[in-house]
């Protein structure tokens, strides 16, 4: 894997470490943020990483540009010897999530309106779309487009369809939806044009709480379906603060 520095102004440095988005390179990505992190490199305020690179923030006054390159050349080189070579036929083995989260999901037709689309696309029933969605573990490969959005991957093969050829103006927050390998969750109300099959209670994103965004890089994600009845509830115990849901840490 060959890495590519890229300058993002005088105050920030892009490391590419490939060209297409997909899990195993994503993987990777999430190993040299986590050896970042870890290192505490003198002048680094912030690292954020995306699908394919991560884009490091630094204090010019502490640290240079070269100096960054120099040493995060090394730590790529380690992050990506620690993790198993993988292809789409084998898809190995991935360390352990720091979190994991168990969210509830409403898979019922007024929450997943596109589902019954995607099931003809597929050649499958509502059910089994739902039914696949819900039974793999995704990990957040990163937060974007809005505060708090997770793009979670990687979807079962079966359900990966592309985009829908006419976005919406307007989708609900807590909208769970699908597009080519990848499943997002919308934290608030926006235009998009993935494909809605179903819906959660929980609040993605909340300026109130110490750490605003709910899920994090790396961060595991489970779907628990759940019945209208039950979403509404939550959704009533979430606005007056008498219900959250809470991750699991440490080894599985």
């Amino acid at each position: 894997m060959t890495l590519r520095f890229l300058a993002a102004g005088d105050t920030a440095l892009t490391v590419e470490l490939g060209d297409r988005a997909e899990l195993g390179l994503s993987m990777r990505v999430l190993a040299l943020y986590g050896r970042i992190v870890d290192e505490a490199l003198p002048g680094v305020v912030e690292v954020v990483p995306t699908l394919r690179s991560l884009t490091v923030h630094y204090d010019p006054c502490v640290t240079a540009a070269a100096t960054l390159r120099a040493v995060l050349g090394p730590l790529a080189a380690e992050a990506i010897a620690s993790l198993p070579e993988v292809s789409a036929e084998e898809p190995g083995e991935w360390p352990p999530a720091p979190r994991r989260w168990l969210l509830p999901a409403c898979y019922e037709p007024e929450h997943g309106p596109d589902a019954e689309a995607v099931a003809t696309a597929c050649g499958l029933t509502p059910w089994q779309v739902t039914s696949l969605h819900a039974c793999v573990p995704y990990r957040v490969l990163m937060v974007g487009f809005l505060p708090g959005h997770p793009y979670m991957g990687d979807l079962p093969p079966p359900l990966r369809v592309p985009r829908r050829d006419t976005p919406r103006t307007a989708v609900p927050p807590g909208s769970i939806a699908i597009a080519t390998t990848m499943t997002v969750i919308y934290p608030q109300e926006s235009p998009g044009g993935w494909h809605i099959i179903g819906r959660t209670p929980v609040r993605l994103f909340d300026p109130a709480r110490a750490e605003p965004s709910l899920l994090a890089p790396g961060d595991e994600v489970r779907f628990r379906p759940i019945g209208g009845e039950e979403y509404t509830a939550l959704v009533g115990k979430v606005a007056v603060g008498t219900w959250a849901v809470e991750p699991e840490t440490g080894e599985p």
